[in-house]
């Protein structure tokens, strides 16, 4: 656990914030904070976004894995079956037939394949830091850019294509910089393009499984942010955009908020949580599954 740097805020740069205290029996000694001004779930301490892209190229992305792995891919029905609820979520609220659409993090190409299939019909561009998964969407046929957000931007790439569709799944909340991703994602966007945000919808919901499956003993800075709806709001909001649609999170697993780009936000009106209440849904998730699912596994 070394070179990490200690991180304020990702939503409001606050550098005042108090552990979550149960986490570190989950999570092998790490901190989760929550900050004291927005009620943020983040990771203080981090390595570098490069380092982290690599942890997930070189440890975490493989071919043939399951949850209670090391590993992850996307080709497996649990991740198959919440990428087509995005797709038919965005189909449904904004059409999908012949829109541009940039999937950033889009590991192997699966959501390009289902967003490109002639139920759709879109035409999808992905970026990947991993070098072997870019691999196997120029196999597929997709168009792609091997990199980081990060390196994205630095290579000069933004600007020079617009999309209509930008989708960030599951992937806002495994970034060094979640706002820097927005950034770059409203910068590839056309005027009045949209960016589907979708993740896990896990804080001051109904709890939804066992904290052990949600800490865990793995560097949680592949995971530094844990979204609430109204802190994914609030950044959408903070970043530029306007918030058109939200899906039923309190009972649905997934989270998707689809935003548009729109210079006329007021980036400075939205709303974060409470962060006691915050603290005391995390302790009552604690309580929840140490009473009831302590010593369940996966099989």
């Amino acid at each position: 656990m070394t070179d990490r740097k200690e991180h304020a805020c990702d939503l409001c740069g606050s550098s005042e914030s108090t552990p979550i205290e149960c986490a570190p029996s989950y999570t092998n000694g790490q901190a989760v904070h929550v900050c004291n001004n927005c009620g943020l779930v983040y990771v203080p301490l981090r390595r570098s976004a490069k380092a982290i892209a690599d942890d997930w190229s070189d440890r975490l992305f493989k071919e043939e894995t399951v949850f209670n792995t090391q590993t992850y891919s996307a080709r497996i029905p649990a991740i198959k079956s919440r990428q087509m609820f995005v797709a038919d979520t965005i189909d449904t609220e904004l059409g999908l037939k012949n829109k541009t659409l940039c999937d950033i993090g889009a590991g192997e190409g699966q959501f390009l394949e289902i967003v490109n299939a002639v139920e759709y019909g879109a035409k999808p561009f992905g970026i990947e830091p991993s070098s072997e998964l870019c691999s196997k969407m120029t196999s597929g046929g997709f168009e792609n850019f091997c990199g980081a957000i990060e390196d994205y931007v630095d290579a000069g790439e933004v600007g020079k294509r617009q999309f209509d569709i930008v989708t960030i799944m599951w992937t806002l909340e495994c970034s060094a910089d979640a706002r820097t991703m927005l950034k770059a994602a409203r910068a590839v966007l056309m005027d009045g393009g949209h960016v589907v945000v979708a993740t896990g919808s896990r804080i001051l919901v109904p709890f939804k499984k066992p904290l052990q499956f949600y800490f865990d003993p793995k560097p949680l800075d592949t995971h530094p942010v844990r979204f609430s709806a109204n802190t994914l709001r609030a950044l959408l909001i903070s970043s530029g955009f306007k918030i058109k649609f939200i899906n039923r999170y309190v009972d649905q697993d997934c989270l998707v908020v689809i935003a548009e780009k729109n210079d006329d936000v007021d980036s400075s009106n939205w709303q974060g949580d409470n962060s006691k209440d915050v603290l005391d849904f995390f302790k009552r998730w604690d309580n929840e599954s140490q009473t009831y699912y302590k010593d369940y596994q996966d099989e």
